[in-house]
């Protein structure tokens, strides 16, 4: 924690407990959508598997035979009040400067899937509802966005990540305070298999000995070229020296998973999280990749979507696709739906 930020955090303190209060007392409105919300969120600013959580809840949603649409802001878009719908299948035709990266990477990894863009998520789900007559949410990002009901609130907290009641925002990471959890039904700690859970476990079970509490990892799924689109075997590149570079919230983790992926990773460059990569910087990279003795460049899926297809690029540029694997699925599966078949009745 940064101490000198401290007094600001005090201040920030303050905020969300005054906000809270004006929601739990009414002075604030929350609004009720027809069909039950799934909150998927998290504690801290970015960086803790959220992303591929929310896709791996909408597959599950889906094998149910429920009809869910996700709803989300679409950070870094132009204009982030207007409601913009991605509908299905329609991911490979948008742009992520007109919908943010996010988005861009739901639409394509849940292409059944309508994704709804709009600062105001009641207005995105009633437009959803009245679209494609869905029969659930899945609310990115929510856990904070106390102005939807929701029915469940699944919040991600990151094994690799040190979090307590008191690393608030501008002197840590944090958003709310740890006791902040006692609104979640569901925890699902990630990158379980970067670090070990069991300090997490026993802070939520400390702070809230109702909340479920599941694990999940990081399971690399394949690679694919940037440029053509084709996948790419993993063996071809692990023999090789490689260089990765990634804009996402939490970079450090996707630079261990290479080297656990058995990876020879021999330059690192992170960019801040939702980075626009202009041409001149990926040449740049290619460049020092080159000098350095890499054939080929690792990055992330959320990174590629941004990439200009105008030029290729001299050395190969692979992004991993990744899946959030939930330990001791069937439980985790039992315990959301039966939040929802209670919504449901």
């Amino acid at each position: 924690m940064n101490l000198l930020y401290e007094p600001l955090a005090g201040l920030f303190r303050i905020g969300v407990a005054l906000r809270h209060a004006g929601y739990n007392h009414g002075w604030l409105k929350t609004h009720r959508l027809s069909r039950p919300v799934v909150s998927v969120g998290n504690l801290t600013v970015g960086g803790t598997g959220k992303t591929p959580l929310v896709a791996s809840i909408a597959k599950i949603l889906l094998a149910q035979g429920l009809k869910p649409s996700v709803l989300t802001r679409g950070y870094g878009r132009k204009n982030e009040s207007e409601l913009r719908v991605i509908e299905p299948g329609a991911g490979n035709r948008v742009s992520p400067q007109e919908v943010g990266d996010e988005p861009t990477l739901l639409s394509r990894m849940l292409p059944e899937i309508p994704i709804v863009l709009c600062a105001d998520r009641f207005r995105g789900g009633q437009a959803a509802e009245k679209q494609f007559q869905v029969d659930a949410h899945i609310l990115d990002d929510g856990f904070q966005h106390l102005a939807l009901a929701r029915k469940v609130d699944v919040v991600a907290l990151d094994a690799t990540q040190p979090i307590s009641n008191w690393r608030l925002l501008p002197a840590g990471r944090q958003r709310e305070p740890f006791s902040a959890l006692r609104r979640a039904q569901m925890v699902v700690i990630t990158r379980t298999n970067s670090a070990d859970p069991k300090h997490v476990e026993d802070l939520v079970t400390r702070v809230s000995p109702n909340t479920k509490v599941f694990r999940s990892q990081t399971v690399l799924r394949g690679w694919t070229d940037a440029w053509s689109g084709e996948p790419v075997a993993l063996a071809k590149i692990q023999a090789q020296k490689v260089a990765a570079f990634c804009g996402i919230g939490n970079p450090l983790a996707f630079f261990t998973d290479l080297r656990h992926w058995g990876f020879s990773v021999v330059e690192e460059q992170a960019f801040p999280d939702h980075h626009a990569y202009a041409g001149e910087e990926i040449q740049r990279l290619v460049s020092r990749a080159s000098k350095n003795g890499a054939t080929a460049l690792l990055t992330t899926q959320k990174d590629a979507v941004k990439f200009s297809r105008d030029w290729k690029p001299q050395l190969p540029i692979l992004y991993c696709e990744i899946e959030a694997q939930i330990l001791n699925t069937e439980d985790f599966e039992k315990t959301l739906m039966t939040f929802l078949q209670k919504a449901r009745a």
